[in-house]
């Protein structure tokens, strides 16, 4: 889907319901037009300064659209890193249940002796 794009001289953005002008845009779009560049199949109309005829539009548009760009550029690589950062911790604090499940059950040794009694206890 084509998440900006350029139509009757105006660059435009998918708000999750409708298009808007690019210029309401705000953090909490960008946001979810980042969130969705991520996973899904994100297009967006390439820049053409002459296709935009608002000034504000041209500056916007082109911003959103490089950054985007390098974005969905770098996108697998940035995924390859995340995995890369975090492959040590998790394979370092995972565990696996069924091997220490057996070993957990063994070793607790519920005798009379060891139990407290609550007459024992001075408060």
């Amino acid at each position: 889907m084509k998440y900006l794009i350029i139509k009757d001289n105006k660059g435009s953005y998918w708000n999750g319901d409708e298009y808007k002008d690019i210029d309401k845009i705000n953090k909490e779009d960008l946001l979810v037009l980042l969130n969705l560049a991520e996973t899904e199949d994100f297009e967006m109309d390439t820049y053409n300064e002459k296709s935009l005829g608002n000034k504000a539009h041209q500056i916007i548009y082109k911003n959103i659209n490089d950054k985007f760009s390098q974005f969905l550029k770098d996108k697998d690589k940035f995924s390859k890193e995340a995995e890369d950062l975090y492959k040590d911790a998790i394979k370092k604090y995972s565990v696996e249940v069924s091997d220490k499940s057996d070993e957990v059950e063994e070793n607790i040794d519920f005798e009379e002796e060891n139990q407290i009694n609550a007459e024992d206890i001075p408060f």
